[in-house]
């Protein structure tokens, strides 16, 4: 396996447990997407383990965005 990469997403918008939910299998299906961190104590945090091979910080943040959400990159 290639060095996994981890990026923070910042999440502008505040979404119930049931939408986050919904968000986090979401990401789990991006192909090259290894995990998915998204806590009830810092809603709009999400952390994403990928592998930089398979996917990129970009599309991670465009299948955000497909949500109707906006996101920011906070760390790569």
């Amino acid at each position: 396996m290639n060095d996994l990469v981890d990026v923070t997403v910042h999440i502008d918008e505040y979404m119930d447990k049931e939408h986050r939910s919904l968000l986090t299998k979401q990401m789990r299906d991006v192909s090259g997407v290894v995990a998915v961190g998204l806590r009830d104590q810092n809603p709009h945090l999400m952390i994403v383990e990928y592998d930089p091979d398979a996917t990129s910080g970009a599309a991670i943040l465009s299948q955000v965005a497909s949500n109707g959400l906006h996101a920011e990159l906070i760390g790569l």
